[in-house]
């Protein structure tokens, strides 16, 4: 049967064993072969290390397995039911309207029961090359990367917005809220649209 044991008993133990072994070999050499003080106790540390060193190498199959991420016994996360259809959130993905990857400006528009309309979207960006959105005012890295999420990609999609697809938008833009309408993105779209 193999107990299992804390690696720092096990050291402890080893160490005193060793510290006895080594006073022993110690005062057998000065008494039995007639060695020093300094030699013998030599003679005796070495003798008590190698003795340390055996031990450890025979008992280190006994020792508790390390913490971490891999030995950590763990409970399967509690489940939760889905919501119903009723009560599910809208995602702004799921808004969205399929359309070819050629340039489709009149897409449908659908809308919510939220504030304003949501404007016409892609599933990719045409010709697979989303327009750099970064270079409007107010937009960065993570926010491009929400537009994209939501299906624009493109300045002239962003041009085309009314006022009711920039109330939706700014209501939906989660974490950027009133983004669209403070920082103008309709017009400066229309300039990078154009090539400005």
């Amino acid at each position: 049967m193999r107990i299992e044991r804390k690696a720092g008993a096990v050291l402890v133990e080893t160490g005193m064993f060793a510290a006895m072994v080594a006073v022993v070999a110690s005062a057998l050499m000065m008494v039995i072969f007639g060695k020093g003080m300094i030699g013998a106790v030599a003679i005796g540390g070495t003798v008590g290390v190698v003795v340390a060193v055996a031990m450890w190498l025979l008992m280190r199959g006994t020792l508790e397995p390390p913490r971490g991420p891999g030995n950590i016994p763990t409970k399967p996360a509690p489940t939760k039911p889905a919501p119903s259809a009723s009560t599910a959130p809208t995602a702004p993905s799921a808004l969205r309207t399929k359309a070819p990857a050629t340039p489709a400006p009149a897409a449908q528009a659908t809308t919510t029961a939220s504030v304003g309309v949501a404007p016409a979207t892609l599933s990719v960006a045409r010709g697979g090359t989303p327009d750099d959105l970064k270079q409007i005012k107010g937009v960065g890295p993570k926010l491009e990367e929400l537009l994209q999420s939501m299906g624009f990609y493109h300045f002239d999609q962003i041009a085309a917005w009314s006022e009711d697809e920039v109330a939706w938008v700014d209501e939906n833009l989660t974490g950027f809220k009133g983004r669209v309408s403070r920082d103008d993105w309709v017009s400066q779209a229309k300039t990078l649209a154009a090539g400005g």
